[in-house]
């Protein structure tokens, strides 16, 4: 190790320090040093220990099993048999003011490897990519090409995601010391069940404690995401988009690269990873349209009447609609010809006749004039066999002909490696787009792929990129319309999605209990700006539970909300219940779109979530308290806040609780609860205040704004 093989990297918070001597070594990730690293840098030369191979082998960006590293190399391949252990050596770098770029070459296996490794100077997010070329004349296949972070020895847990249809974003927690984790998804898409994101960290690391590493990969498809821990210790993630035998095959000149993999340090616990993931998308990761970067309040028709479209009552509706608020209305499943189940007409995207006789514009000519805008529910990529598409074109199906392939919510997906495929989807759409005043595409993707075939080779990642392209060529002949990702409910949600859309689904459950679990765990690596959050009906669809407007409407403030109901036949109590919260969110909106989001620790979390939303200039906070079970206790401790200025004095209020809140179940709430209170930021971090007593499945909702 030479101080001229030292690449060394600083942002805000954070420090990198790579060796580039023998593949690109990442020698030091953690808290910002302030002293240059570059003579000191020796200090981190390991021991060799006795019994193994004979120098000292690290563990790269790139690992490679030729140099005798006995874990998961980074890249797996062959050239006909041959060329399949690889060794890079350093042909040149590249420094840029955010990063480098390291190319390195194999000369006898006529490989090129780019390795592009960025710090965003102001989140202290990084973003890693590796391209693959391969220069021989033989082809070359790439079974796997991975990403690999490694992370000190003192990360000893791994928090990682799971989940299912309507109950996505859950969290788990497992000890790494040896061996290690791993996740896989061979979905098709993101998924419900793993989402291709964890964090690991020092023992015991929480919201406000600990250091931690998070890492997400970009990737819309099947992946791997692993954590593993070496016989010496040295423990490193790797994050890789999965790939089906013979997929990636390199004719000499072609290339293929890796998701890019986003990854950010906190010293401070997961709350400050989390701004830092949530300042970098804002900033890099989301395109909204001019038009529209005040996020429009949504009511979405699915719940409200499924399958059953009549334009005058939807006019009814969205009549209703506008007089509680809401600024955008949308058209959900069931609008487009011998659509009236989910058993057919996927495909046939030109609207049902017999439904709208008179078209689709005195709908949205209604809609507009009630000082709305107008969206329409689309899921192009997928096909029914009973439908006129699938009859005029059978060999359209992404499929392995001689098989008999399972459906997935009564449909099959269209192969968009076909150009005859793709071309004809996207003029579909850019007719639709083009005849109607349509500014927002709710686009769904609702089973997951079996036997991804074209012309009888696997093209599940060919599949994936060609949505992405699908959604880049219709957003640039249509700049201002939106697009949200739905795939029945959180199915795919990622950075590289989020690139071609303004808004994500996490599930298709409203339920207000279950959502604080879903929005929690989907807060780690998104801002609340994208995450739709709806006040569904008073029954929830999903679970049967019943829970009043207070908690369904404090669970929806803190996203982009919405309804997901059908508005004439709720009672008045109800809409004057929508409307209010409406409104709040409407106060407070851009303050829960732009300030920092933390979860607040409380003394009684199997009953609490507890969450704040602090401006950026700290003068003003909500506070959303939820009591999902009942206390542990007969009193729950005290209610601290962070992210306040210490000195600062502020004005705390309750602005939205449940009807009953002030009694019922206790004699007596504390003294602020009537009063309101004064009080330091320091306080507040520090003493708090007490908590008061809440009924199970019920919120509370706390402005606290600065004095002066």
């Amino acid at each position: 190790m030479t101080e001229k093989s030292l690449v060394s990297l600083t942002g805000q918070k954070t420090s990198l320090l790579l060796n580039i001597a023998e593949g690109a070594e990442l020698l030091y990730w953690g808290k910002k040093l302030q002293a240059s690293p570059d003579a000191q840098a020796r200090a981190l030369s390991r021991a060799v220990p006795y019994g193994r191979l004979d120098s000292d082998v690290p563990v790269t960006l790139m690992p490679e099993s030729g140099r005798g590293l006995f874990s998961s190399p980074g890249l797996e391949g062959h050239a006909q048999g041959k060329h399949w252990s690889p060794v890079f050596t350093l042909k040149t770098i590249e420094h840029l003011d955010s990063g480098i770029v390291i190319y390195s070459e194999d000369s006898v296996a006529k490989l090129l490897l780019k390795t592009e490794l960025m710090l965003d100077k102001e989140s202290d997010v990084i973003k890693l990519c590796h391209t693959l070329t391969n220069n021989g004349e033989a082809r070359y296949t790439v079974n796997r090409l991975a990403l690999t972070l490694t992370v000190p020895e003192r990360a000893s847990e791994c928090l990682s995601f799971y989940g299912r249809w309507v109950h996505e974003f859950q969290q788990q927690r497992q000890v790494i010391q040896h061996g290690g984790y791993q996740q896989e998804n061979r979905r098709g898409r993101t998924s419900h069940e793993h989402f291709p994101a964890l964090v690991v960290g020092t023992n015991a690391f929480n919201e406000t404690c600990g250091e931690v590493w998070g890492v997400h990969l970009a990737w819309s498809g099947n992946h791997r995401l692993r954590v593993d821990v070496k016989a010496d210790g040295r423990r490193f993630i790797q994050a890789e988009a999965l790939y089906y035998p013979g997929e990636i095959e390199l004719a000499q000149g072609e290339s293929v690269s890796t998701p890019w993999l986003y990854a950010s340090y906190s010293a401070s616990g997961l709350n400050s990873m989390s701004q830092q993931f949530h300042r970098y998308v804002r900033e890099h990761i989301l395109r909204f349209s001019p038009a529209e970067k005040v996020r429009p309040l949504h009511l979405n028709t699915w719940e409200g009447i499924y399958f059953d479209h009549r334009p005058e009552y939807i006019m009814q509706m969205a009549s209703e609609a506008a007089k509680m608020g809401v600024e955008r209305f949308i058209i959900d499943d069931g609008w487009f010809r011998g659509r009236n189940d989910d058993k057919a007409a996927l495909g046939d995207w030109y609207l049902d006749e017999q439904k709208y006789p008179h078209g689709l514009e005195p709908v949205i000519e209604h809609v507009l004039a009630q000082g709305m805008t107008f969206g329409l529910w689309v899921e192009p990529e997928m096909i029914s066999k009973n439908s006129d598409l699938y009859r005029q074109h059978p060999d359209w199906l992404l499929q392995l002909a001689d098989y008999d392939q399972p459906t997935g919510r009564n449909q099959y997906v269209l192969d968009l490696s076909r150009d005859e495929v793709f071309e004809w989807l996207l003029a579909r759409l850019d007719s639709l787009l083009s005849q109607y005043q349509i500014s927002y595409l709710k686009w769904d993707m609702n089973r997951e792929v079996v036997q991804p075939g074209h012309l009888g080779r696997a093209a599940q990642t060919r599949q994936v990129e060609r949505v992405y392209q699908l959604i880049d060529r219709l957003r640039a002949q249509h700049p201002q319309v939106e697009i949200e990702s739905c795939a029945a409910g959180g199915g795919r949600i990622d950075y590289e999605i989020l690139k071609r859309t303004q808004r994500v689904w996490p599930s298709d459950n409203n339920d207000a209990l279950e959502r604080q679990f879903i929005q929690r765990g989907f807060s780690y690596f998104f801002p609340p700006e994208i995450m739709g959050a709806h006040i569904g009906a008073r029954h929830s669809h999903s679970t049967r539970r019943v829970a009043d407007i207070h908690f369904r409407g404090i669970t929806a403030l803190f996203g982009h909300m919405g309804i997901e109901l059908d508005p004439v036949k709720e009672s008045e109590e109800e809409k004057a219940g929508f409307s209010h919260y409406i409104a709040l969110h409407k106060q407070y909106r851009s303050l829960i779109h732009s300030g920092d989001l933390y979860r607040l620790p409380g003394d009684d979390p199997a009953a609490q979530v507890i969450s704040a939303i602090v401006a950026k200039d700290q003068r003003q906070a909500l506070v959303s308290v939820a009591q999902i079970a009942m206390p542990t206790w007969a009193l729950s401790g005290a209610l601290r806040v962070t992210g306040l200025l210490a000195q600062q004095r502020y004005r705390v209020s309750v602005i939205a609780c449940a009807d009953n809140f002030r009694q019922g179940i206790v004699n007596t709430q504390p003294a602020w609860v009537y009063e309101g209170a004064e009080l330091s930021g320091e306080w507040l971090e520090q003493a708090g205040l007490a908590m008061p007593v809440l009924d199970p499945e019920s919120a509370l909702l706390l402005l606290i704004e600065a004095i002066n």
